[in-house]
């Protein structure tokens, strides 16, 4: 093992690079504009401009209307910020864990993980030699993995394009899938770049919020420098602008404690009877609700339109043509709005790394744990199919998994909090959760996950509720299809709209039942 002095030399710089927060676009007029729509909502003049706002004379408004919770005035002001050197951890359990935001991500699946690339919490002695020996060695399996990777990534790759064999220009592209399953072995400290934009209203929230959840440590250190940006950009927030509440005022704050927890992740697994997502829940009379609903929309009666004529119109692309386009216009369109009445619950369990994505999916949303409550003494992590295809692959991924609980158990064992030793547990964590959606939304995330494109998990998670769906409500779920099917029923070309990034494979022609795919 390293010397400590060796280590902190190593640590100092890292430490160099702390979270970097730059406010790069605003609203101008931003607090002022609270005022003036405000104002708007009574004024028999008509339109109150910002610029004739005088805050001393309405500054009292803008704090009773903060107050009293009328928020809708503080969402008009939007503001985009670049963030550097924050963890995975801190972008899924706090930035992504909410609807109310915009977040361009650099994404570990297309660009290569830099060495000593990750959050260090706040650890010294031997415990900082133990956590930093251990990230580096999550980062070290993970460029072997990436080298081991390239040949059965390459042969699946040749399989798909043939003719492709040969040509040096697609290495980059089969390095990228071997990139995509090596992460699996990244820890959730690594840090991550990027454009993230909210409005006024979900900023005062990240202020209220920042000691809550897993990451409390981080949250706290870089929303302040958010806050800060905001405030260097229009000082008047600081009218509204709340204490943090405290730690002990989280309900999952009280309930944390040692232990290991093993038994909820048997039972939890055992409830899932083999499923990566699970139905658990769904409205039971959901086709002839929507049935119905088409019908009220268009003002027919039930001897005019039967129930399956009614489905079509709002599920079948060769009927609904507004499904195949890529503006996702449906919300706005009276006829799939209807496809809100139906409503599925799932249990599912992803790993950290596919479930940043899933979560992405704002309209379909969860209730995803406190990750310290989760951890176990024991190893437990999601394999990808392609790392079970080598034998070399899957020795050192599962090597790398024993080795990295190793480490966490003697953090843990030293007193260092779970909050900080959860940071290296690595990308392929499970997350064990529950969903819920309605179909309208349900639809358009499955469309962008049936894609052969997708990732492997949450590819294989939408699917398995597809075909579940389609055991309950199977006129409904006949019609739940990846982007390039649903453009060939609506009669739209290309039917892949991927252009250069096509999968390769003719989904479109294939029933779902014959789904199939490696990378």
């Amino acid at each position: 093992m390293e010397s400590v002095t060796l280590v902190e030399n190593r640590l100092g710089a890292i430490l160099a690079r702390p979270p970097q927060v730059k406010l790069v676009k605003a609203f101008s007029n931003s607090f002022k504009n609270v005022v003036a729509t405000a104002r708007t909502c009574y004024s028999s003049k008509g339109i109150i401009e910002d610029e004739s706002i005088d805050l001393d004379k309405y500054g009292d408004l803008a704090r009773d209307i903060y107050a009293a919770g009328h928020h809708t005035t503080f969402q008009h002001a939007t503001f985009q910020f670049q963030l550097a050197n924050v963890s995975r951890q801190f972008i899924w359990s706090f930035l992504h864990s909410h609807p109310f935001y915009n977040s361009e991500q650099v994404s570990q699946r297309y660009v290569e993980v830099k060495d000593d690339n990750y959050f260090v919490p706040p650890l010294e002695g031997e415990s900082l030699q133990i956590y930093v020996a251990a990230a580096r060695e999550q980062i070290a399996a993970y460029r072997k993995l990436v080298q081991l990777l390239i040949k059965p990534a390459g042969e699946e790759y040749y399989r798909i394009f043939p003719k492709r064999k040969g040509n040096d220009r697609f290495k980059s592209e089969i390095k990228k899938k071997a990139q995509e399953i090596a992460r699996y072995v990244l820890p959730i400290a690594t840090f991550s770049y990027l454009y993230h934009t909210v409005s006024g209203i979900t900023l005062l929230r990240y202020a209220k919020m920042c000691k809550s959840g897993d990451t409390p440590y981080e949250q706290k250190m870089v929303v302040d420098m958010m806050v800060q940006e905001l405030l260097k950009f229009d000082p008047n927030y600081s009218i509204v602008l709340d204490e943090p509440l405290d730690e002990k005022d989280f309900v999952e704050a009280s309930a944390q404690g040692p232990g290991d927890h093993g038994s909820f992740v048997e039972e939890f697994d055992a409830e899932l009877r083999g499923h990566t997502s699970k139905l658990v829940d769904f409205k039971v009379n959901a086709e002839r609700i929507i049935s119905d609903a088409v019908r009220e929309v268009l003002g027919k009666k039930k001897l005019e339109m039967t129930d399956e004529e009614a489905l079509r119109l709002a599920v079948d692309p060769s009927r609904n043509r507004l499904l195949a386009n890529p503006l996702v216009l449906t919300t706005h369109d009276k006829i799939s709005r209807v496809l809100y009445h139906a409503s599925y619950t799932f249990k599912k369990k992803l790993s950290h790394t596919a479930d940043s994505q899933d979560q992405r999916h704002r309209m379909t949303p969860a209730s995803r744990p406190a990750l310290t409550m989760h951890m176990t003494t024991e190893p437990d992590y999601i394999i990808p199919k392609l790392a079970t295809m080598d034998d070399e692959v899957e020795r050192l991924y599962r090597l790398t998994m024993e080795r990295t609980w190793d480490s966490i158990g003697s953090l843990l064992s030293k007193g260092v909090s779970r909050e900080s030793a959860s940071y290296l547990l690595p990308n392929a964590f499970p997350i064990r959760f529950t969903e819920s959606a309605d179909l309208l939304n349900l639809h358009h995330k499955v469309e962008m996950r049936l894609c052969y494109n997708a990732q492997e998990e949450i590819w294989k998670a939408s699917l398995d509720e597809v075909n579940q769906i389609k055991e309950v409500h199977p006129l409904l779920g006949k019609f739940l299809l990846p982007p390039c099917t649903i453009r060939m029923m609506a009669g739209t070309k290309p039917y892949c709209p991927e252009g250069k990034r096509y999968c390769g494979v003719p989904v479109w022609r294939l029933e779902t039942a014959d789904y199939e795919r490696t990378i």
